[in-house]
């Protein structure tokens, strides 16, 4: 019989008075522990039923969150093995330059000098 790692339990506060909807606030906590490395990559995330139940929130909420971790690649779903973590990644973008090329091309960073004129509106110039 396979050993299952325990699953971690990411630290999460939801604030049922802010703006954000409970799900993205789960999503960025757990993003930004993944980020920062304080959840390992290949760690397992509890079941939803389990997040769900210790935050005090649907199960669909987490799910949610969990869907929107997937999406940014954070995480993944294994059979058998709930959520895994899947590492930060960054992913290209098909037929798009590298950001130092594409900065290099628009002669980043320019001179500029940012003037208002008399009715108010922000004129820039560019010197080379």
């Amino acid at each position: 019989m396979k050993h299952r790692a325990e699953p971690v339990m990411p630290s999460v506060a939801v604030d049922r008075n802010s703006a954000l909807p409970l799900q993205i606030q789960i999503c960025r906590a757990i993003a930004g522990q993944i980020r920062s490395g304080a959840i390992q990559r290949g760690a397992r995330l509890p079941a939803s039923r389990i997040l769900a139940k210790v935050l005090g929130v649907s199960r669909n909420t987490v799910l949610a969150a969990y869907d929107e971790l997937a999406a940014q690649l954070l995480i993944r779903g294994e059979r058998g093995s709930g959520m895994r973590v899947e590492g930060s990644r960054k992913i290209p973008v098909p037929g798009a330059p590298a950001l130092k090329d594409f900065l290099r091309a628009a002669h980043y960073p320019g001179k500029t000098l940012a003037v208002d004129d008399p009715d108010g509106n922000a004129l820039c110039f560019r010197s080379d």
